[in-house]
């Protein structure tokens, strides 16, 4: 990537998940590789650093994947940064996929020129990140911006564990398991039909979005509640964290568009305290799923040669231990 945020190559794969972590770490410096040996020779010969986007928890500071279930029960206090920067002979840094997606919307995206905003993306899941003062804020352990986890209300069990969060009532996955649970108690005859026609299993958040725009009341209700605990959230972001943009990304996002931001914006503007309520635009990111690709460059190039981000440095729990 350079440095107005163009890609000049890339390369992508199956993750070995069922095989663990090393041949996790093996597929990526193959498709490390791969792109690298993909750009022009100029382009090659002028690469500084590795920038890596991982799910988390993470710590950022040691470029360790602490944990993170979509990788499957081996995969936890991976040290990703020093082993991919092994194999590609270059420094490699590391932090969770919403900081970097955040990294990439502040130098190319719905960011820009904004030091104080957050970032938030629907997808399968909901993510977030924190920007102030122009920079990500951590938290002592790195896991600061967990957005998703915000408790929206006394109820809803999250698949974390936690009770209420915004994510079991908006991500991709969890509505997807309610518009199954209600095509298999036959509340609905959009999803019910759906489910006979291709199973019940393949029913997915898209699907949802499709019966809702066919009429169907269950996936409207699915949506809307959906949509409804989102606003609810970002009354409280806005309350809490004074931010002056709320950057909205995801596939759903995307596909949700003003159905998603009018009602957030309506409940900000009715119910958030006067003063940040009246500095706070939420706006659509920019970015697209390449937003990743695009936070790396910031997030190597902002940390190279900074010993911080290469450091043993301890985190509060070890360091409590210890």
């Amino acid at each position: 990537m350079t440095d107005d945020g163009t890609r000049i190559a890339r390369a992508q794969g199956h993750t070995p998940v069922a095989d663990g972590s090393a041949a996790i770490l093996r597929a990526c410096a193959e498709a490390l590789a791969a792109s690298r040996d993909a750009a022009p020779v100029e382009i090659r010969d002028a690469i500084v650093a590795i920038g890596i986007s991982s799910p988390g928890p993470v710590d950022p500071w040691r470029g360790v994947v602490v944990e993170t279930p979509n990788m499957g029960p081996e995969f936890h206090d991976v040290p990703i940064a020093t082993e991919l920067g092994r194999a590609m002979g270059l420094p490699a840094f590391l932090d969770r996929d919403g900081n970097v997606a955040a990294l990439g919307e502040m130098a190319f995206g719905a960011a820009r020129d904004c030091p104080d905003f957050i970032y938030l993306t629907v997808s399968t899941g909901v993510g977030g990140a924190i920007v102030s003062g122009g920079k990500l804020f951590h938290g002592p352990d790195g896991t600061a911006g967990e957005l998703g986890h915000t408790p929206v209300s006394m109820e809803e069990v999250c698949a974390c564990g936690g009770v209420g969060h915004l994510e079991a009532f908006l991500g991709g996955a969890a509505m997807a398991r309610t518009a199954r649970q209600a095509a298999a108690d036959g509340r609905s005859s959009f999803l019910t039909a759906l489910a006979t026609e291709k199973g019940l299993s393949s029913i997915d958040a898209r699907d949802i979005a499709d019966g809702e725009e066919s009429g169907d009341e269950t996936c409207h209700a699915i949506l809307e509640r959906g949509r409804r605990a989102f606003a609810i959230a970002c009354v409280g972001f806005v309350d809490a964290l004074n931010p002056t943009r709320i950057v909205v990304g995801g596939s759903i996002s995307d596909a949700q568009g003003a159905r998603l931001l009018v009602p957030a914006r309506e409940q900000v503007a009715a119910t958030a305290f006067r003063t940040p309520r009246s500095r706070v635009q939420i706006v659509q990111a920019e970015l697209g799923p390449d937003v990743g690709l695009a936070g790396c460059h910031p997030l190597a190039i902002s940390r190279l040669g900074d010993p911080a981000w290469r450091s043993d440095r301890p985190t509060s729990t070890s360091a409590q231990n210890g």
